[in-house]
């Protein structure tokens, strides 16, 4: 049993960051219906860009003390991810706005080995894992369910920051000036256009909503695993990807539960399913087809409807 609820608490860590990183995937599909499939190396990013900030600009007054040095990091990595998300959207995919679809699919590939092999050139030890910092109170919590689970601070906070954060995004898409706008690009561009809305304006903050949440994301992450590299965005972007699917992309509720689902999946899967972690990837598709196969548009997608 404590094993059981070892891996259901590990699940819910994890999967609390993939949903995080989800919420960048479906709201860009849902303005532009792009798939972002560099939006996991802006996570990347955002976690270099916090371990950047603490190695070579804060003191080691500032160092030493986690309530001073962790919003500061947190900050770094939500600028440096929005700065990227911002350049991305404007230089690769506003170009390409009316192009065919595969043009912009094909350029989101090419825009993430970019960036993965800029920061393994320009940033200073990155051709291989680097030490993060305790950014947060060191230790481990005993969750008081039976003979106590275990699990360390950090993760307590990645999952509570990632729960607000989406909680927030959604009431800001529901009830903010802003959020109706982008509620009205992404139902049809044209009209809101006519309604006073300026889509190229809405695109551009829908993009940097996303990289905040993917570099807080990453900070969060190096500091929950005390170690970062350059191929973190990929691997988690492919979950985030898959979660934004599971849960019905467009769907920011939907993000968050595929997110936690995915986490669940590889982390029982890893320990109870044949064959263990080796093929908890295995697990994850095969959800992920079955659902495609009996509910195509997701836990929480509406199913489109298209008149004659």
């Amino acid at each position: 049993m404590s094993t059981l609820l070892s891996q259901i608490v590990n699940g819910l860590v994890l999967g609390s960051l993939i949903g995080l990183i989800a919420l960048g995937y479906t709201m860009v599909y849902g303005i532009i219906q792009l798939i972002n499939f560099a939006h996991g190396e802006i996570f990347m990013v955002g976690a270099y860009g916090g371990l950047a900030m603490f190695t070579y600009l804060l003191p080691t007054f500032v160092q030493q003390r986690w309530y001073l040095a962790l919003p500061l990091l947190l900050i770094a990595g939500a600028a440096v991810a929005m700065g990227v998300a911002v350049a991305m959207e404007r230089f690769a995919y506003r170009p390409l706005r009316h192009a065919p679809r595969l043009a912009p699919l094909i350029t989101a590939l090419g825009v993430s080995v970019a960036l993965q092999e800029a920061v393994r050139v320009f940033y200073p030890g990155a051709t291989s894992a680097i030490p993060f910092p305790t950014v947060f109170v060191p230790g481990t919590w005993l969750i008081p369910i039976g003979d106590g689970v275990p699990i360390k601070y950090s993760g307590v906070l990645l999952v509570v920051v990632s729960l607000a954060l989406a909680v927030g995004l959604q009431l800001f898409i529901e009830r903010s000036r802003t959020g109706r706008a982008m509620r009205a690009t992404a139902q049809d561009q044209d009209v809101a256009r006519l309604m006073g809305v300026d889509p190229d304006r809405v695109i551009v903050l829908t993009f940097v909503l996303g990289g905040a949440l993917a570099g807080i994301g990453g900070v969060l992450y190096g500091g929950y695993l005390n170690n970062i590299n350059i191929d973190m965005g990929f691997q988690n972007g492919i979950f985030a990807f898959t979660a934004a699917v599971l849960g019905g992309i467009g769907s920011i509720p939907g993000a968050v539960v595929g997110g936690l689902a995915i986490g669940l999946i590889k982390s029982l899967g890893g320990q109870y399913l044949p064959g263990g972690s080796a093929y908890d990837y295995v697990w994850i598709f095969v959800v992920l087809i079955a659902v495609l196969v009996f509910r195509p548009q997701g836990f929480f997608g509406e199913t489109e409807r298209v008149r004659a």
